[in-house]
């Protein structure tokens, strides 16, 4: 297993695909092209990456009560996630921005 970039994978996977599938076609090819950009990235680029712009979000947890993060996929689609280990889990994608942040 590669160890050295941003793993994608997620138990969370019938809500991101959900979200994912739902999305107009250009939308979901930037979601890919955003997923392919975080799969070789180290974890303190994407921490520094201006343009993902990592952030805990304070009013949710994880699955296991870990903290979640949202990320910018594209200026109107947010994503949520946590970390676990090596792995980025998505746990949804929002095609509305202010929607990551219940």
């Amino acid at each position: 297993m590669r160890r050295r970039g941003a793993n994608i994978a997620g138990s969370e996977q019938s809500r991101v695909q959900a979200d994912w599938f739902a999305l107009e076609r250009d939308e979901a090819l930037a979601v890919l092209a955003a997923l392919k950009k975080l799969h070789k990235m180290e974890w303190e680029q994407l921490y520094r990456d201006r343009g993902l712009h990592w952030e805990a979000i304070l009013s949710r947890r994880g699955p296991a009560g870990q903290r979640i993060y949202s990320l910018r996929i594209t200026l109107r689609i947010r994503a949520a996630a946590y970390r676990e280990g090596d792995y980025l889990r998505l746990l949804s994608i929002h095609p509305d921005h202010d929607s990551a942040y219940p």
